[in-house]
């Protein structure tokens, strides 16, 4: 599209607003001085024996140096980028003994910060010797699956303690994984030697805050695939891992639209920051699920079926677009009170509705048009968040803002009974899609067509393109950086803008967005194609719009045993929710027969007379019970439909650039 010859001031704003940025600020613990910037006085070397197996154990080795005798603390890392939260769990190191010239050094924990060990160096001593060991989940109520025996998620923020009182980005360590023989490695951290040489791995010295940056995902089945044109200065690969070599044969087309992935970021971004990007996904049943930003990589963990049914189910196909846009939103430019200078000190989320909720709207965007997802996957997933949130009944006394804080109060993001009550973290992610999709059309219509939210992302996240190095950053924003890199693309009030429907206890989703993009949100009796292939994947039955309840757990829950059957969401104030149901009993029958989704749908459309109502019998624990719901508006299941007469904005906002 090209662009008015006012361009060049919006760029020019932009880079008076990043240069006038002041420091990161960040929650300050009572009694903690600042963390030095120096450089820490020598290289802490850290080893990770990852080939047990069998007990699916981490043995760490470190050596830090040490200048002076007297009291040292050492922290386990608390607070995790990416996961805004006191995510860190202590509970998996044990065995932890330190020692310097062969002695033991007696360590103490402090009582009122667990991540905390302080030990008295003794005189004379130039390192201490650390060992102990990361025993990682073994089944998941211990937590996220990160071995199996296939594959290892490494992370390194679970097997490493570092000094305190240092800048993360002044401390150095060398690292060595040592790998069962036979598998391979993907990683932004870059080895000694490359190719990779046998099954013990050294890597080149990197800072503290690189490592915790840098995960490894690992595996006997392991393939990689370069994104980019051969000897791009800041290259691009994919590095999968699977259960087996059978997941790891995409068609040439599946690897193409990656490539477009790629391809359609540099054109939105103008910029890459950094200096190479590994793309890490693993493809198993067994390896917990995941999606996390880095700057120089992303952890991505989807099922083995990620290839399959490419045409009818977006399934997961929209991660790693979002998690690669984190290398701009959220890596390079940060929110100053995200960005600590270590990882225990607490962080504050109040800008979390641009780090995720651009995020991702822009990952919902660029898996459109580099044919991740078809346009019309991407219009059905805007109606399923659409009606989702225009059925939120805790809108009413929890606004989008406060729900930034989740993190900080929970480590466990959305794992609530009541979540259309409560609200969730999850909530800044899908309704900010809404809301910037608002932001769009509204640039558009302002600008008669001549600018859109893509100027923004230039304008934000463009800058600083460190040439074949890439620009690191971070560089914090603020709400007023916001502000005014929009205004200087489109003129307008947009601090009020934002703070209406940031602060709003409003009942209904704010859907203007979608009206300006000349569509509408409505109901069929019938689901969407890419709807209907989702459910019967993760056995799952959504009647959210109609009797108020979800049937099943989406995103695998259902290969749990029973799962299929288990109420998940009820809608608060529903008709499943006033005929007293809740989530997590088990639907065991509808009107006298085994519950089948296809059973309770045809249930519901014979009530839609009243003569025939819905009797559910439940299981809850050791007690059944039968009850009643006298429902009688059918089917009823979210889709987008076009305005007659209206302008269609949201094809040219989905269409490949």
């Amino acid at each position: 599209m090209p662009k008015p010859q006012a361009w060049c001031c919006v760029v020019a704003a932009a880079v008076i607003l990043l240069a006038a940025s002041s420091p990161a600020a960040y929650a300050q613990t009572p009694n903690r001085a600042a963390p030095i910037t120096a450089p820490y006085p020598g290289e802490i070397t850290l080893r990770v024996d990852a080939t047990d197996l069998d007990h699916k154990v981490l043995r760490v080795q470190q050596t830090l140096p040490v200048r002076g005798a007297g009291p040292l603390t050492l922290y386990f890392p608390r607070w995790l980028p990416g996961q805004h939260s006191p995510a860190g769990d202590i509970t998996q190191l044990a065995g932890l003994k330190i020692s310097a010239a062969g002695k033991t050094v007696p360590w103490v924990r402090d009582p009122l910060d667990t991540h905390a060990f302080t030990v008295d160096v003794p005189a004379g001593a130039s390192t201490l010797d650390l060992e102990f060991q990361n025993l990682s989940p073994i089944g998941r109520e211990a937590g996220r699956t990160t071995v199996t025996r296939q594959m290892l998620n490494l992370q390194w923020q679970a097997v490493v303690l570092y000094p305190a009182g240092w800048n993360a980005n002044a401390i150095r360590i060398k690292p060595t994984l040592q790998l069962p023989e036979g598998w391979q490695a993907g990683t932004a951290l870059r080895p000694v030697s490359s190719p990779q040489q046998g099954s013990v791995l050294n890597y080149q010295p990197v800072t503290l805050e690189m490592l915790v940056d840098s995960p490894v995902f690992a595996g006997r089945h392991f393939r990689r695939f370069e994104l980019d044109a051969p000897g791009a200065a800041r290259p691009v690969v994919l590095n999968l891992v699977a259960d087996s070599d059978d997941n790891l044969k995409p068609s040439e087309a599946q690897i193409e639209a990656h490539r477009e992935l790629v391809r359609q970021a540099d054109k939105l971004f103008a910029s890459r920051h950094y200096a190479h990007y590994d793309f890490l996904l693993a493809l198993s049943d067994e390896l917990g699920g995941i999606g996390l930003e880095h700057h120089q990589s992303s952890e991505n963990g989807v099922r083995p079926n990620y290839w399959e049914n490419w045409d009818k189910r977006a399934g997961s196909r929209a991660l790693l677009p979002h998690e690669y846009t984190h290398s701009w939103n959220g890596k390079f430019r940060r929110p100053a009170d995200l960005s600590t200078p270590d990882f225990n000190l607490p962080m504050q989320g109040s800008l979390l509705w641009l780090y995720e909720g651009q995020t991702e709207f822009w990952g919902w965007v660029l898996a459109a048009r580099s044919g991740l997802t078809t346009v019309q996957q991407a219009a059905d997933r805007l109606a399923r968040t659409a009606a989702s949130y225009d059925n939120q009944a805790g809108r009413t006394w929890r606004n989008l803002q406060d729900t930034t804080n989740d993190p900080a109060m929970t480590s466990r993001r959305g794992a609530k009974d009541w979540t259309s009550w409560q609200r969730t973290g999850g909530d800044y992610y899908g309704e900010m899609t809404l809301i910037w999709l608002d932001a769009d059309t509204l640039i558009r219509q302002l600008s008669g067509g001549a600018r859109s939210l893509d100027d923004f992302a230039k304008a934000f996240f463009g800058v600083q393109d460190g040439g074949g190095d890439g620009a690191l950053g971070p560089l914090p924003y603020r709400f007023d950086d916001i502000v005014a890199t929009l205004n200087a693309v489109q003129p307008h009030d947009w601090a009020t803008f934002l703070r209406q429907r940031l602060d709003s206890n409003s009942p209904r989703a704010p859907l203007d967005g979608l009206a300006r993009s000349g569509w509408k949100l409505v109901y069929a009796e019938t689901p969407s194609e890419s709807a209907r292939a989702d459910e019967a994947e993760d056995r799952f039955a959504d009647f959210g719009y109609s009797l108020g309840l979800t049937v099943g757990s989406p995103r695998g829950g259902g290969m749990q045993p029973g799962a299929d059957t288990r109420i998940g969401n009820v809608q608060w104030g529903g008709p499943a929710y006033h005929a007293g149901l809740a989530p997590g009993a088990t639907l065991l029958a509808v009107n006298g027969r085994a519950y089948k989704a296809d059973l309770l749908k045809a249930a519901i459309t014979a009530n839609k007379d009243g003569k025939a109502p819905i009797e559910l019998l439940l299981r809850e624990g050791d007690t059944f019970r039968t009850v009643r719901i006298d429902y009688r508006g059918g089917l009823r299941y979210p889709k987008l439909e076009r305005v007659a007469g209206s302008e269609d904005r949201l094809a040219a906002l989905l269409g490949r650039r």
